[in-house]
């Protein structure tokens, strides 16, 4: 027999409260106390535990939801459910817990949506305000914009309330720069691009719940002085004379747009304020041979009053703040990075006559940053927002159920993860925010660095269109810099609508109406008789729809992943239907025929649906062709088309070409067997004497599995060359088929087939 009590006198410190073990029971397990007014850290981990409450009074908030907890409550979470317990009464909270690891249990827990949904809590996602110096180019699309999105879309499907919200950052510095460029003043400057902004968002089919011009918006000014009034009010933000640089010439005050010169941190070339490549911050005077932008005179040093806060003695906010929601590594090493500093005092008050001034009057000439102001335009966005919709938001009142998730990119990682969790910590003390945060790395142009300011960039109005938006969002996604760099090359672009898109996707869906019509009237088969393979493929599409329903949900989003797996679904029924089409035909095998025929419908009926948060318009033309409603909810399973169904498949357009295959290089001749082939392909396929097919792939041309098969015989026979299906089929074009068969076959039989010369 084992006997334990509760005792004050061997308590110690454990996840911000006094904890003790009990030993023995062959589990984990232990007394807790929370004292008056206080509250554990929140965590989570992969064991299931569960409280018994024998004294006192207070709150559990369990994934950010809130449960009253007093002397009686039994409470267990499940593993990966994040946790706190709060004493919210004036006696000591005492509780009684056990803990054990049950690896299936967590297994089911990591992948319960259940879990991982946001219940009734609203759900704001913020893409980061664009600063209104230029219109919007891929490089801005495929981060923030394109993932808030995205993100937005899959939750709503899965009945979430969730909204999109941005703005235009109106009071940036490098508006002041764009309009004395254009010769305009800066509010003009920056309601042209804002506006610009705006309509690309559209061409991109993304949708806004709230726009938010900074510059315009009823109240905001006043809002925002109200917001820094609360932060100095706390006492922590306090006007600080230091150094500042100043240009040599004009003496004008260098932050910014203004001034560059080498990051203190790493070295590499940094802007005022910010290092792009590492993600720290500077105060400029600590650049490293700073230049200025008006003048080529060394910028000189001087002193200024300005308000400052000094973030270094907030770690303990920071840490705790990144326990809550999701904080990627990434913003985590920054964190710890930043703090392994002596001192960090960042100015949050600049010289300017752009922007909105702070309402104390301790210093004058200046304006409130606006990366700081930026904290409060989140807020002002709910509040404007709700107002909207009925709801009682307010930005200076926020509230503990609101689930925010931003998406930026990682050089606005110290804005977003470090300076505005500190900002709302001392405007309201009373809140902790539960933030997600996604972040994305620089996406390059052909090698280098998109570039608003050098033009160096596609423009989203360049390349979207009613015909392109979908092959956009497709080919962004896939490519999209999640987890490094990545480039984007229009060549690869324009081969993947061509050879994916157009190539694999439409001429699999075509053909599968072809068929239909054919053999069906039109109309949907109903499953017949089911084979092992019918049912194992019918499993592999449940593991396709897990695997994207993982890669959009909260936890593990990355549209990376999740456009792989919509071309991963693809790709397992172009080879289903390959196999399955030898026996097409075949008397005696139509019960089992008319199976994988449905299958094939189920695979087009769940990438429609699927594929809806990334590609919306494909998603409705492809449903409408299966005489599907619009999808508007996730699905759960994989399910036929219901039989008798008009199936408008054959003739369905779906994307659209935009360019033309380049032209085979100079300095790589054609294979000796490509005029041959193409001789074959023309006639397997019916086509003109005069078609070009050296450029197409067999897909691409219409080849269907039993002609596929057909010019694998014929191959084998002329040349003894054994060419997979796969090979024929995956073959990027005729001329790299050609070159692959060239280099198994004989090179005599080579010669003797085509009369040309040896090698």
């Amino acid at each position: 027999m084992i006997i334990n009590t509760y005792d004050d006198n061997v308590l110690s410190e454990a996840f911000g409260i006094d904890m003790s073990d009990v030993p023995g029971l062959g589990v984990g397990a232990g007394w807790g106390r929370v004292a008056p007014g206080a509250a554990s850290d929140s965590h989570q981990h992969d064991e299931t535990e569960f409280f018994v409450i024998v004294r006192g009074s207070g709150e559990l908030v369990v994934d950010g939801r809130r449960h009253p907890a007093a002397p009686g409550t039994v409470v267990l979470f499940e593993p990966f459910e994040s946790h706190v317990l709060e004493n919210t009464g004036d006696t000591d909270l005492v509780f009684f817990t056990q803990y054990w690891r049950d690896a299936g249990r967590a297994l089911t827990s990591a992948l319960n949506p259940e879990r991982k949904s946001f219940g009734d809590r609203p759900v704001f996602v913020f893409s980061t305000p664009p600063t209104p110096n230029g219109d919007l180019h891929l490089g801005h699309l495929s981060g923030p914009y394109l993932g808030a999105d995205v993100f937005v879309r899959h939750q709503r499907m899965n009945g979430t309330r969730a909204w999109h919200l941005t703005g235009s950052d109106d009071y940036q510095s490098y508006v002041v720069a764009a309009a004395a460029a254009d010769g305009v003043e800066p509010a003009e400057a920056a309601a042209h691009y804002s506006a610009e902004i705006a309509r690309t968002l559209e061409l991109m089919d993304i949708p806004l719940d709230q726009y938010t011009v900074t510059d315009t918006a009823p109240e905001y000014r006043t809002g925002l002085q109200d917001f820094f009034s609360r932060v100095v009010s706390s006492g922590r933000v306090t006007v600080t004379e230091a150094d500042a640089l100043f240009d040599a010439e004009t003496g004008r005050y260098l932050y910014e747009v203004d001034v560059k010169g080498g990051c203190p941190g790493c070295g590499s070339g940094a802007g005022g304020n910010i290092c792009e490549q590492c993600g720290e911050p500077n105060v400029v005077t600590d650049l490293t041979d700073p230049v200025s932008a008006d003048s080529p005179a060394a910028p000189r040093t001087g002193r200024i009053s300005r308000w400052s806060l000094p973030l270094h003695e907030f770690r303990a906010t920071l840490d705790a703040h990144h326990r809550l929601g999701r904080v990627p590594a990434r913003l985590r090493e920054l964190t710890d990075r930043l703090f392994s500093r002596p001192s960090l005092d960042i100015p949050v008050s600049h010289p300017s006559a752009w922007g909105v001034p702070p309402a104390e009057r301790d210093v004058d000439g200046q304006v409130i940053w606006v990366w700081p102001e930026m904290s409060y335009g989140f807020l002002y966005g709910i509040q404007a927002l709700g107002a909207r919709l009925g709801e009682s938001w307010q930005a200076a009142a926020p509230e503990q159920d609101w689930k925010v998730v931003h998406f930026f990119g990682y050089d606005n990682s110290f804005y977003h993860a470090i300076l505005y969790p500190t900002l709302y910590e001392l405007a309201f003390p009373g809140w902790k925010p539960d933030i997600d945060y996604h972040v994305n790395e620089f996406y390059l142009l052909e090698g280098q660095k998109f570039s608003t300011s050098r033009r160096h960039a596609i423009w989203g109005k360049e390349i979207l269109g009613p015909d392109t938006v979908d092959a956009v969002r497709y080919f962004l996604s896939r490519t999209r810099p999640e987890a490094e760099r990545t480039n984007f090359q229009r060549a690869a672009y324009e081969a993947t609508l061509e050879n994916t898109l157009i190539g694999t996707w439409q001429n699999w869906l075509n053909d599968l109406g072809t068929r239909i019509t054919k053999h069906y009237g039109g109309t949907a088969p109903d499953a017949g008789t089911w084979t092992p393979e019918h049912s194992a493929f019918l499993g592999r599409l449940g593991n396709r729809l897990d695997a994207v329903s993982a890669s959009l949900g909260s936890e593990g989003f990355s549209l990376n992943e999740a456009a792989a797996e919509l071309d991963g679904i693809v790709e397992d029924t172009v080879r289903f239907s390959r196999k399955e089409g030898l026996l097409a035909e075949t008397p005696g095998w139509e019960s089992e025929a008319r199976t994988a025929t449905a299958l094939e419908l189920a695979a087009a009926r769940l990438l429609a649906r699927v594929a809806a948060p990334i590609m919306p318009r494909f998603a409705g033309r492809l449903a409408a062709a299966l005489s599907m409603p619009e999808p508007a909810d996730w699905p759960r399973t994989v399910d036929l088309v219901a039989p008798g169904s008009d199936i408008h498949l054959a003739e369905a357009v779906f994307f659209v070409r935009t360019g033309t295959p380049a032209p085979a290089s100079a300095e790589a001749p054609a294979p000796r067997l490509l005029d041959w082939l193409g001789g074959l392909v023309r006639t397997l396929l019916s086509l003109p004497d005069d078609q070009a097919v050296a450029g197409r792939s067999l897909t691409a041309l219409g080849t269907g599995s039993l002609q596929a098969v057909t010019l694998q015989y014929q191959i084998l026979d002329a040349l003894d060359v054994d060419v997979t299906l796969e090979e024929l089929l995956d073959a990027p074009d005729l001329t790299a088929l050609a070159a692959l068969v060239e280099e198994r076959a004989e090179d005599a039989a080579v010669t003797e087939l085509t009369g040309g010369e040896r090698r």
